[in-house]
């Protein structure tokens, strides 16, 4: 059955981020995910997991000055060593928390640079840091996102990352597969996901993430059908984690209704 991971990065805003570990504890979520941890030591974030009762299932490596508008350095020219280091940081925090997955983001295409050039800095950067996982256990994950959330992001198609995979030939290489952005940027998702997760035990779909179309409020609202899409998971053996990246509407407990039912359906 489908288990559900809080992103305490967009859910729980009511209160301060070590106070989310308990509130979604408090709603019945027995694992997290979120953007950076890196504003607090890895021991005190590893208490509050233990604390609640709570798995870290994924977060990012450092993705660049992000309050200036940077969404990750895998495919940017002249910042290899700030992506390389940045990421054994994450594998540090990771091995603290065990956290069995790190997701690298991309990072905005540079204007003017040949596209040709970007894939070469992001395949050898990706490469490199899938070793660097591997030794310690870890998975290594990419996301295509919707151009019209984050313009000139470089990956941007669900295609062209498993071609990604593919070249590179890492067994702990795999794909976010964010079904927000996968609606927005190319729709057909229960097709997609079928073709994806043809074979669980060989699918390089490492991650789900929803969220509701257009608005990224809950998966009960708007245009897509995510209990349709949980069952289609579901029945094609996916044992990972799918993550409730999304912006409340109204408060964050009083729109996990559909968590809540999902949740009991499959106790």
């Amino acid at each position: 059955m489908p288990r559900f991971a809080a992103n305490l990065t967009m859910i729980y805003n009511e209160c301060g981020f070590l106070d989310r570990f308990a509130a979604a504890a408090r709603d019945g979520f027995t694992a997290v995910e979120y953007l950076f941890p890196y504003e607090h030591p890895a021991a005190t974030l590893a208490a509050k997991l233990k604390e609640n009762g709570l798995r870290q299932v994924l977060f990012n490596s450092p993705a660049g000055d992000w309050k200036a508008g940077e969404r990750g350095l895998a495919a940017v020219p002249g910042r290899e060593k700030e992506f390389r280091d940045g990421f054994l940081k994450a594998l540090e925090y990771a091995l603290v928390l065990q956290c069995p997955r790190i997701h690298a983001m991309a990072g905005l295409a540079q204007p003017g640079v040949d596209r040709a050039h970007l894939l070469g800095v992001y395949t050898e950067n990706l490469a490199w840091a899938a070793e660097q996982a591997r030794v310690a256990g870890v998975e290594v994950l990419i996301e295509p996102i919707a151009l019209r959330n984050v313009p000139g992001f470089f990956l941007n198609r669900q295609e062209e990352a498993h071609a990604i995979l593919a070249h590179i030939g890492a067994s702990n290489l795999k794909v976010l597969m964010d079904l927000f952005h996968c609606q927005v940027e190319e729709g057909d998702l229960a097709v997609r996901i079928r073709k994806y997760l043809a074979d669980p035990k060989k699918t390089r779909v490492g991650h789900f993430q929803v969220a509701g179309v257009p608005e990224r409020h809950e998966p009960d609202t708007g245009e897509v059908n995510y209990a349709y899409l949980f069952e289609v998971i579901d029945s094609l053996g996916y044992e990972g984690w799918i993550g409730c990246e999304y912006t409340p509407a109204a408060g964050t407990s009083q729109g996990l209704g559909w968590f809540k039912e999902w949740k009991g359906a499959t106790m």
